[in-house]
């Protein structure tokens, strides 16, 4: 966990209130069993065994709150975890966990539907983090070629891949500052975004290619495939 001289406080955000049409389930996302494991459980084990989280909330809708608490006491209690009702879209989600985590310096938010991110991915945007670094989020290299395109479906220009980057979680950043972010009340499509909005920098640190969401049947037939070869988190040693 922290340094023994380090007071503070890094709590996980984990927004589970999704109901995932694209997947094509009968259960919201988060629920979908892995490998026998739902979503929401692996992303829990995967925060814990980072070794850098002190605290997880984990948004749900307010009808399977009960069901969140349950799968949370399985992960095994090493790390206190939280369950409150989340909101009708992800912003109001993620508005609620930052309301029940007061006590955070840092925070880290967290989609379920990235159950298999490695620990050591977590830790890294963990120890942006501590160096000084205010917002950081994982990214990776785009590699198709992308088209913008107009409202009829004509391209209007084709951006060079080689200053994008496709955004990860978790997305951290000082406690502070993403409330600040949060006051603002203004649509984005993720934190960092937000963040943006203030103008404050948010780095980029490379991504994993095992933290893709999984969004649809294919991405969850791949983390099946996946999780058979990597059934437990490994702990990150610090």
């Amino acid at each position: 966990m922290n340094h023994p001289h380090d007071e503070s406080r890094v709590v996980a955000l984990v927004p589970a209130a999704g109901r995932g049409v694209r997947l094509g389930e009968t259960l919201p996302k988060a629920f979908v069993p892995i490998g026998g494991s739902p979503m929401l459980t692996l992303a829990i084990d995967g925060l814990i065994a980072s070794g850098v989280v002190d605290h997880i909330v984990i948004m749900v809708p307010a009808e399977l709150i009960e069901r969140a608490r349950d799968l949370s006491t399985l992960a095994g209690g090493r790390v206190p975890v939280s369950v409150v009702a989340g909101g009708a879209e992800r912003i109001d989600s993620v508005r609620a966990g930052l309301a029940a985590a007061p006590e955070a310096t840092h925070v880290l938010v967290h989609d379920a539907a990235r159950a298999l991110t490695p620990p050591s991915l977590i830790a890294e945007v963990v120890a942006a983090l501590r160096a000084g670094v205010r917002a950081v989020v994982p990214g990776l290299p785009v590699t198709d070629t992308i088209k913008s395109v107009d409202a009829d479906g004509v391209v209007t220009g084709t951006p060079d891949r080689g200053g994008l980057r496709a955004i990860q979680t978790p997305q951290g950043f000082e406690a502070q500052l993403l409330r600040e972010a949060y006051a603002l009340d203004v649509p984005a499509t993720d934190d960092a975004g937000l963040v943006e909005r203030l103008g404050a920098h948010v780095h980029v640190i490379p991504g994993d290619p095992m933290a893709f969401k999984i969004t649809t049947p294919l991405d969850l037939h791949l983390a099946h495939a996946l999780l058979a070869d990597r059934p437990v988190p490994q702990a990150v040693s610090r």
